[in-house]
């Protein structure tokens, strides 16, 4: 039977909800939590196995499972902002219970996470070898990860620090779920679904990114036509972390618009 989730939810005003990346949790947040909380209604949810939800796993863990758990913390209407794995998750609730989601902001997010020849994405090989690493070294395995996620940033290692910092004070991941959320990074294609996605959208980018490609800011009108883009010129995987203010005058234009 699955476990419901819990959730924190801080501030007044339009309702955002925050899903965050694989191996991290909710606590990657806080760079932006201020401001945000100043102005918004914020939910925070950590993703199944993660944060204070690691112990609340479902049944079978996939994509679909994790969406559904999700989706039954909503607020009835609200902004779905999801970064990296927690876009992924964000687009399949648009997909299949869009009611309510009034806009999806994904940030260095994609419909498909795993490289093909007419696709730009993380090679399948190096997502294996992470499979692989988990079961060895499960800290070490989290840290390589934290540190692509960075690179390219001007403020890489303080970038790196700054995640660890904010994860570190909410207890640690189940493995069961790192090892799954793997596997739907790896697995998962929504790119013929999101041509059909009829909640407003926009994607935002970072153009250092060695995980999601800049590239594929060209590539998504050809699924989406009504959808939004922009890049952050000087930020890789994390633009929140490592252009906070950029990162937000561009979440309120938004937001506000």
């Amino acid at each position: 039977m699955n476990i419901p989730l819990s959730k924190r939810t801080v501030g007044q005003g339009k309702d955002i909800v925050l899903l965050h990346g694989w191996g991290v949790n909710s606590g990657v947040w806080q760079a932006i939590s201020e401001p945000l909380q100043a102005h918004f209604r914020v939910t925070y949810i950590d993703l199944p196995g993660n944060g204070h939800n690691a112990q609340c796993l479902p049944e079978n863990y996939d994509l679909a499972s994790v969406a559904d758990l999700v989706s039954q913390c909503l607020p009835k209407s609200c902004v779905l902002l999801g970064w990296s794995l927690g876009g992924l998750v964000a687009q399949e609730i648009a997909l299949t219970k869009p009611d309510g989601i009034e806009q999806l902001i994904l940030v260095a997010s994609s419909p498909k996470f795993a490289a093909a020849a007419d696709w730009p994405g993380i090679d399948v090989k190096t997502l294996t070898v992470f499979q692989q690493q988990l079961a060895q070294d499960f800290d070490k395995t989290l840290d390589r990860f934290l540190a692509i996620q960075a690179m390219g940033s001007a403020t890489a290692k303080a970038d790196i620090k700054r995640i660890k910092h904010y994860i570190e004070q909410l207890p640690s991941p189940s493995l069961l779920a790192l090892k799954a959320g793997l596997a739907i990074l790896a697995e998962t294609d929504l790119r013929t679904q999101l041509t059909s996605l009829k909640v407003k959208t926009h994607w935002m980018f970072g153009r250092l990114d060695n995980l999601v490609p800049v590239s594929l800011a060209t590539r998504l009108p050809s699924l989406q036509a009504s959808a939004s883009v922009n890049v952050v010129d000087k930020a890789s995987h994390a633009p929140f972390i490592s252009h906070p203010k950029n990162f937000i005058n561009q979440l309120f234009a938004l937001l506000e618009g």
